[in-house]
């Protein structure tokens, strides 16, 4: 059995060891048993099982880990009490699939383990109401006659213009009024000790991300493309709007990258191959996730019961949920920048 290999266990997402990381608390040799105590930054129970193999592999005996779950804390304060991370899923174009990554993202994240809250910061077209499957009518909970308590909806804590006016109803404001009322749907909802506040941005670079991001201590920001060269010249838009305001950029997710023909199963990239890896490569950033082209997604969205809700060992809620992993892996090396590492403590019976 190799310690030296646990010393050099790499984290998946962000290739740094864990030792380095801190993220290795306790080893203890059991006979022919390795007892690995880790702690990450970010929700990983879905790779569990996965982690465990890998460690076995690298230390060659049976690996025993219990693995658990610190989130940073980049956000929240005074004004957001019960908000570690806000995390804004932007795009510079509409029609990318944005709202609907957001919303599977924050299901992926809560997933696998953290307490997750989603804001829908589209005044104009908000979205997130039917896409969780909230009965028309329904109302947010007003408590002391001066906060909303958020609608819980696939274990996600969720606040949304959609839930305060009916669908007929056109928001007919400008600008000021609009950012006006993002900052009170924010700072005057309960959230209830949430890790992550997943915010569905409305596309483009206006008032609303302007507002969010010099409003609230945004921790970080993910933008959604499409591989077609007109979405990613609006994405980096997006990317340099966030960074004017100092918000790191964690990743791209690449929406409708791949369609595979249910009949025959032959791939075709109908938006164009490669130009959301490209991008993040040009703009220092990673890409986080490539989703498929696919009717389902749009079927489960449109249906109240989004991917990751509906079928979440699927082919593409895995993704889904490698996609928010990699994401929450950014933000925790974003808040370790000045943050010391644990110390190991080992013993050998």
């Amino acid at each position: 059995m190799s310690t030296e290999a646990l010393d050099a266990f790499p984290d998946p997402y962000l290739g740094e060891t864990w030792q380095s990381m801190g993220a290795l608390r306790r080893v203890e040799h059991r006979r022919d048993v390795v007892e690995v105590e880790a702690v990450l930054g970010y929700p990983a129970q879905g790779l569990e099982s996965d982690l465990r193999e890998r460690l076995s592999a690298a230390v060659g005996a049976q690996v025993q880990l219990s693995l658990s779950f610190e989130p940073p804390a980049l956000s929240g304060g005074p004004n957001l009490p019960g908000v570690k991370n806000i995390v804004a899923i932007a795009s510079g174009k509409g029609g990318v699939g944005k709202s609907t990554t957001a919303v599977n993202l924050a299901l992926a994240l809560a997933r696998e383990g953290a307490r997750v809250g989603i804001l829908d910061a589209d005044i104009y077209g908000p979205s997130l109401g039917i896409m969780l499957g909230v009965a028309p009518g329904q109302r947010p909970e007003v408590k002391d006659e001066k906060a909303f308590v958020p609608i819980k909806a696939h274990g996600l804590q969720a606040m949304s213009m959609s839930f305060l006016v009916t669908k007929q109803t056109p928001m007919v404001w400008r600008g000021p009024m609009a950012s006006s009322a993002l900052t009170q749907r924010l700072a005057q909802t309960l959230w209830d000790r949430l890790d992550y506040l997943v915010v569905d941005m409305p596309p483009g670079t206006g008032d609303i991300q302007l507002t969010l991001s010099q409003r609230a201590a945004v921790a970080g920001a993910v933008i959604v493309t499409t591989p077609q060269d007109i979405a990613l010249q609006d994405a980096v838009k997006g990317i340099e709007m966030f960074r004017k305001v100092t918000v790191p950029v964690l990743g791209i997710v690449e929406n409708m990258g791949l369609h595979v023909c249910p009949n025959c199963g032959h791939e075709s990239h109908i938006f164009g191959a490669g130009g959301g890896e490209r991008v993040a490569h040009d703009y220092g950033t990673v890409l986080l996730a490539t989703l498929p082209l696919a009717s389902e997604i749009r079927e489960q969205a449109d249906s109240g019961r989004p991917t990751v809700a509906e079928d979440p060992e699927g082919r593409v809620a895995r993704a889904y949920r490698d996609g928010a992993r990699h994401m929450a892996a950014r933000l925790w090396q974003v808040a370790r920048g000045a943050t010391a590492a644990p110390r190991i403590s080992m013993t050998d019976d």
